[in-house]
């Protein structure tokens, strides 16, 4: 008994000791452990990750506008030869205007479908192919933001979105070199399509003087820009402008009331019934006005349009009136003339003439 006592207490001791020598975890910041060292890369999926593939197919498809039909039936032999490449088919529909993307048998990477619809979405939002595909590798991200809503008042969205291309779409290209990100704005919505960093990323300056260890202490309101605010829209002036009366201190004349009124034309002094009958007779006379305009409208459409009058030919003049005789006479002499023959003037010059010749011979 009591070896097995001594035996459980070394043990015991032996258990102690090992606690003691285990590595206590070092205190680290929360930001150290959620920042990406720099030069890491997430390893490729490969199809050894995913041997089996997936259970079901998944598919995705959006509508294209009717504009770009022509650049997608052209384009799109490409877009199904790097859908390929992850086994996803991709179909065309010019019918109904939509793209759609579906997963085979042989895809293995569950996420592919979800790149590939993001691929079809900014071929729909006017995005090159060039760009759109590189949406497929792992290291890039997209985000299609919408801007249509912002602004209630139309004018002031376009003025808004032109500000954000800039002149001769500088500040875009400006937009591009800060975030590392292809940026797009078509109607209503702005395609970025960059790595995730360059997403978030918004001042160049910010990126530029925080090389500088000198300047990381200092303010940096200095070296950002400065703009003047100008109100560039004129005021809306009124449709109805009213003219301000000259000031008198004279209160205005006050207004009749309607005692007055039928004092004034004699109706205070009439009857109920009286009254009643003069309103009965102005109504009355009202309607047989408008009974008596709708007739002649009616009546328009039965009266015949005004003839024009017949202009009677004019006679032909004396200067040009055509000699029938003469036009017989020159029908005639065509007909008795053979083709090629001469005319009767002609035959008596060459007889002559053939008369001289004899009698030089002689």
């Amino acid at each position: 008994m009591a070896s097995s006592k001594q035996d459980g207490q070394a043990a015991a001791s032996r258990k102690s000791e090992f606690r003691s020598q285990k590595p206590k975890p070092e205190s680290r910041d929360e930001s150290e452990l959620l920042t990406v060292p720099d030069g890491w890369k997430e390893p490729a999926f490969s199809k050894e990750d995913n041997p089996r593939g997936l259970l079901e197919e998944s598919s995705f498809a959006t509508l294209f506008p009717k504009y770009r039909e022509a650049y997608l039936k052209e384009c799109w032999p490409l877009v199904q030869k790097a859908l390929s490449e992850h086994h996803v088919n991709a179909t065309l529909d010019l019918i109904e205007g939509s793209m759609t993307v579906c997963t085979t048998k042989k895809t293995f990477d569950p996420y592919i479908i979800i790149r590939a619809r993001d691929l079809i979405k900014l071929l729909a939002r006017s995005v090159s192919f060039e760009q759109a595909v590189r949406i497929l590798q792992d290291d890039v991200a997209c985000d299609i933001i919408k801007i249509g809503s912002l602004v209630r008042n139309k004018e002031r969205f376009v003025k808004r979105r032109q500000r954000l291309i800039g002149p001769k779409g500088s500040t875009l290209k400006a937009l591009e070199l800060l975030t590392n990100c292809y940026i797009m704005v078509q109607g209503n919505t702005v395609s970025a399509i960059g790595p995730f960093s360059g997403l978030k990323e918004t001042l160049m300056i910010k990126r530029e003087l925080a090389k500088d260890s000198e300047l990381r202490s200092q303010s940096w309101e200095r070296f950002l820009p400065q703009f003047k605010h100008k109100n560039v829209n004129k005021r809306k002036e009124p449709k109805k402008k009213t003219v301000k009366k000259e000031y008198t201190p004279f209160p205005p004349p006050q207004p009749e009331s309607q005692i007055d009124k039928e004092l004034a034309t004699g109706e205070y002094f009439l009857k109920a019934s009286q009254k009643r009958r003069q309103k009965m007779e102005a109504i009355k006379a009202k309607q047989a006005e408008a009974l008596s305009r709708r007739q002649e409208e009616r009546n328009k459409a039965f009266i015949p349009p005004k003839e024009k009058p017949v202009v009677k030919p004019k006679e032909a003049s004396t200067e040009t009136k055509i000699d029938v005789a003469a036009i017989k006479e020159k029908v005639k002499k065509a007909k008795s003339k053979k083709l090629g023959a001469l005319t009767a003037e002609e035959v008596k010059l060459k007889m002559a003439a053939d008369e001289k010749k004899k009698k030089k011979k002689k």
